[in-house]
């Protein structure tokens, strides 16, 4: 990816940008604009920001987190600070890319959407249904998925880049299909740096102003040896089947060292759903930066961690599996929840490289650290 950013240089404020890595190897991206003038209406920029990052962590599909993010901004343009008085508004793109599906999910908080250039050069805007700006109270927005090749490249632009004076957002975007087609016309198909150089030089304001922000992500998928997944038998019985196939498969990937944990986090995982749900189960692991193992069930009731006392005989499932993977979590799904786990990878070049599924009997292969980069100061 890359970015391109110029900070106010008067009262205005501007175009913010945000990128947050997301557990299971997804990536959250997010551009918005504030308009308003002084130290405060600048201020805003770090408070939709910081929100931003937090809410994201939360896993919310994107809807959900501008409908939040909504609320947070209704109540700081009209709490006990005063600050609406110095803030006129604020839109918002948020999208969720998952290199396992190779799905990208946007919604928009009176954003333009962003621009995709296909791996063969095509520009496209997709259509994505526009919510109102934020700070308006009762916002109703709407998440957009749609499949993304690998290699494509997505084009997040604030209102600052794309806004001409007298003219509209509509000019703008006509004019940035036109920039990204001529660009790919007379270069090919070129990586995110020069697409952003290339768009950031024809379109940023001649006149200083506000806070002007590009961001230019190419995607990429994870790859079938990558990824291992199983159907689950809600028999109890089956879970030893299961840990065999896990071991042998982080064997091929080179992992014989989290052989032992991956198994203990796997069977509190799986026998608490075959305990507490109904309906389908299923286990699937990701090998890139981090092992990840995923067990996605049909149930909505988020699991909590509690502290078992020292006669209770249960309640420790959790806290083993906290203690045991670097980090944990659970995230809603369309179909009920997943719960996850992250354990670092042992300090090999090869761990996890040359990985090919294993087809087990029973039991299928189909077969796969987070971090925040913050690319423009507050």
């Amino acid at each position: 990816m890359a970015v391109r950013y110029r900070p106010a240089r008067s009262e205005t404020s501007g175009d913010w940008i945000e990128l947050v890595a997301l557990p299971e190897n997804r990536v959250a991206m997010a551009v918005g604009s504030v308009v308003g003038c002084g130290p405060r209406a600048r201020a805003w920029i770090g408070r939709l920001r910081g929100a931003v990052r937090n809410l994201a962590s939360t896993g919310l599909p994107p809807d959900e987190l501008l409908s939040r993010l909504d609320h947070l901004a209704t109540r700081w343009g009209h709490g006990p600070d005063a600050w609406q008085g110095f803030f006129r508004g604020a839109t918002c793109l948020y999208a969720i890319y998952d290199p396992v599906s190779r799905r990208c999910a946007v919604s928009l908080a009176g954003h333009r959407p962003p621009a995709v250039i296909s791996p063969h050069g095509r520009v496209e805007f997709p259509d994505v249904p526009a919510g109102p700006p934020l700070g308006l109270g009762g916002g109703s927005f709407t998440t957009a998925e749609w499949e993304v090749p690998e290699g494509s490249q997505l084009v997040l632009c604030g209102h600052g880049l794309i806004q001409r004076r007298g003219r509209g957002a509509n000019a703008g975007s006509a004019l940035l299909r036109r920039v990204l087609s001529r660009a790919v016309a007379r270069k090919g198909v070129v990586g995110p740096e020069e697409t952003c150089a290339a768009v950031f030089e024809a379109l940023r304001p001649v006149r200083p102003g506000g806070a002007v922000a590009l961001m230019v992500a190419r995607t990429r998928g994870l790859r079938p040896d990558q990824i291992a997944d199983w159907d689950v038998s809600s028999e109890p019985a089956a879970v030893a089947d299961l840990r065999a196939a896990v071991t042998r498969q982080l064997a091929h990937w080179g992992l014989d060292d989290l052989a032992f944990t991956t198994e203990l986090i796997l069977s509190e995982l799986v026998n608490n759903a075959i305990r507490y749900t109904t309906g389908p189960i299923h286990l699937r692991l990701l090998c890139d930066h981090a092992l990840t193992c995923e067990v996605f069930d049909s149930s909505t009731a988020i699991p909590h961690l509690h502290q078992a006392s020292t006669m209770d005989e249960g309640g420790r499932g959790l806290f083993l599996v906290a203690r045991l993977a670097e980090r944990w979590g659970t995230r809603c799904t369309q179909a009920g929840k997943v719960i996850w786990t992250e354990q670092p990878l042992p300090q090999t070049p090869a761990a996890g490289m040359d990985a090919r599924p294993v087809a087990t009997t029973g039991h299928p292969s189909q077969g796969s650290r987070a971090g925040h980069y913050d690319p423009c100061p507050v």
